[in-house]
């Protein structure tokens, strides 16, 4: 397809959706809404208040997935697109609006995770077990978050603990021999809450390349992880609470290698965060957060040799104003980065300046912000965000926004065995405008955005354009990483749900052009097109829901040759209480067996089945 064309297609998108979507102004669901949410401004703010794009997933949403991955579960959400090499613990990377996996930040309690030797989350390590709740902000925040958040930023809490003593058990049992149990209690006394939970999950696997390539391992590629999470909390005093967090995930799964035959290669990955809060409420006017945050992500392979870690700190002092329907922030923050990795040892450091002003009116909302980072060897790095919403009627809100972002190369693409010391950070320009409507259970909306990113970063395979611009490096395969590369990311995403009785309904539709704006080329591994439709209710005490994941062509290389056929994906699920504090789920994903892929020469899972059952003690007035 040629870009014109695209571009062309994508302009009169919005005029034939809107003729379908109505229907989901009469139709839309999703899960219970959280009407607080606190990533697009790092500022608690109901979710009608907000300008940006955002998804909310709660715990109930994730347990009815029976997903064995956080990737999976974030794969049904508006926006966003999933590649695997292989299954279940295997290399993950998701596209938010068909940008690099890299370019969304991604945090845990409050605690950034990076990896600054693959670049981006480690989306495969990030134990769903423990996960409570899933905020997604699609779109860039640079200016309140700093480096990485080019086109999204996806916020991840554990569970907070309230209410009686409450512990929990679950067992659960599904093909390719996965097993999962997991264990935990939370609640709170007087001024103190708190959470723990335990997990272990496994599976047997299957054959992750089962097709003619060179130096395959017919062997299964199953995996393990045991994950654990921890969070308390002290309410000093009506006005001052102190929070600790902490999460630890290690994971063992088989791989096939391109280099080896027969041999058990295997990715060992471990992610720890901690984080400590204190939040202080001064007067009416002015509060105050401090943060101090640490994370740790270790990636190795055997037998193959291979060791990497990296290792962020986070300091982040956040003061509030709010003055009527105004609310004035300035944050300092200070960002560590360190590397090592074979020979390496490498930091960086980047100091932040962030102001932000928000108005809200029954009809008016205005947002904007600014933020500059001085980086510790990039110099100055300046972003900024504007975005406007006005009510057209108390059911009809249009929204525009613009912003800029950037991305600074993590230290291994610059001091790695292929990496160049003088690759500059990658930046972007997005803009977007939106439409969105609600009237009770009915709600739907619009978004339209283009996204330019300059200075994208590529793997060079040409080693003479490589050694010009630095020393070539003992046992360097050929190629470097260098900034080859423009890219534009164009995109309108529909969204709707509805509730009719028992009955819900959700369906979410992307049309993307996500291209190399140098050579016209497709992105890899990006559809043009991708949605989700689903519909769940309940009947005679079970609720039952099915879910349909659409994705069109895609290309696994950059010259757009290797195609990867669209596919059409059918999941369903049950779940009920067996007795007063027992609940069972069962899941069938992929129910007609259909055969696709993610990534070229890797399989995919065909029919599975889970079954899974939860014990949880249920407050004596529930019946």
């Amino acid at each position: 397809m040629k870009p014109s064309l695209s571009r062309a297609r994508l302009a009169v998108l919005p005029l034939a959706l809107i003729s379908v979507f109505p229907l989901l102004a009469h139709s839309q669901s999703t899960t219970e809404v959280i009407e607080t949410v606190v990533t697009a401004t790092r500022v608690p703010q109901p979710l009608s208040h907000l300008v940006a794009d955002v998804s909310i997933l709660d715990r109930d949403t994730i347990e009815r997935s029976g997903a064995v991955g956080l990737a999976e579960v974030l794969a049904r959400v508006p926006g966003i697109e999933m590649s695997r090499s292989g299954g279940p613990g295997s290399a993950t990377n998701l596209f938010v609006r068909g940008s690099e996996s890299r370019f969304t930040a991604v945090f845990v309690d409050g605690v950034r995770i990076d990896s600054q030797s693959t670049g981006g989350a480690t989306w495969e390590n990030i134990p769903l077990a423990q996960i409570d709740r899933i905020e997604v902000l699609r779109g860039p925040a640079g200016a309140v978050y700093g480096s990485d958040a080019l086109s999204g930023v996806i916020q991840i809490f554990t569970k907070r603990g309230e209410g009686a003593f409450t512990p929990f058990v679950g067992l659960g049992f599904g093909t390719y021999g996965t097993q999962k149990i997991e264990a935990g209690f939370s609640g709170s006394d007087g001024p103190i809450d708190y959470s723990l939970g335990l997990a272990r999950q496994s599976s047997d696997g299957f054959n992750a390349r089962p097709t003619a390539v060179p130096a395959q391992n017919p062997d299964t590629d199953g995996y393990t992880q045991q994950s654990f999470n921890a969070r308390m909390g002290f309410q000093l005093s009506p006005a001052h609470r102190l929070e600790a967090t902490a999460l630890s995930s290690d994971l063992n799964s088989q791989y096939d290698s391109a280099a080896t035959l027969n041999q058990d290669d295997r990715n060992l990955r471990s992610l720890q965060t901690l984080g400590l809060n204190w939040r202080a409420q001064w007067s009416d006017i002015y509060s105050t957060r401090i943060s101090i945050t640490d994370s740790r992500d270790r990636y190795e392979t055997r037998p193959s040799p291979f060791l990497s870690l990296t290792h962020l700190n986070g300091y982040l002092f956040q003061n509030e104003f709010r003055l009527g329907k105004q609310l004035l922030t300035a944050a300092l923050e200070r960002k560590v980065d360190q590397l090592e990795n074979a020979g390496i040892n490498r930091d960086r450091s980047q100091d932040a300046l962030a102001l932000g002003y928000g108005w809200t009116s029954p009809v008016h909302t205005v947002q904007l912000n600014a933020r500059q980072d001085q980086d510790s060897e990039f110099g100055t790095q300046n972003t900024g965000s504007a975005a406007y919403g006005f009510a057209l009627t108390p059911q009809w809100r249009a929204t525009a926004s613009v912003g800029t972002a950037f991305r600074a190369p993590t230290l291994f693409q610059r001091f790695g065995i292929n990496g160049v010391a003088t690759l500059q950070p990658e930046t972007s320009r997005n803009t977007e405008v939106g439409v969105r409507y609600t009237d009770g259970a009915s709600s739907w909306g619009i978004v339209a955005y283009r996204n330019a990113v300059s200075n994208l970063l590529t793997f060079v395979s040409n080693q003479g354009t490589c050694l010009s611009n630095t020393p070539p490096k003992i046992g360097a395969t050929p190629g470097c990483y260098f900034n080859t590369a423009q890219a534009e990311y164009l995109g309108v995403t529909l969204s709707g749900q509805h509730r009719m009785g028992d009955v819900a309904l959700r369906a979410s539709l992307d049309v993307q052009d996500p291209r190399d704006s140098i050579t016209g080329k497709m992105l890899t591994r990006r559809a043009n097109q991708h949605a989700t439709l689903g519909v769940s209710t309940r009947i005679s005490g079970w609720s039952l829901g099915a879910d349909t994941q659409l994705s069109g062509l895609r290309y696994d290389d950059t010259a757009n040759t290797i195609a990867l056929p669209g596919y059409v994906l059918l999941n369903l699920h049950a779940q009920t209480r067996v007795a007063k504090d027992w609940t069972a789920l069962v899941r069938v994903d992929n129910a007609t067996d259909v055969a696709y892929q993610l990534a070229n020469t890797y399989a995919t899972p065909g029919r599975t089945l889970y079954v899974g059952l939860k014990w949880e003690p249920q407050p004596s007035a529930a019946k």
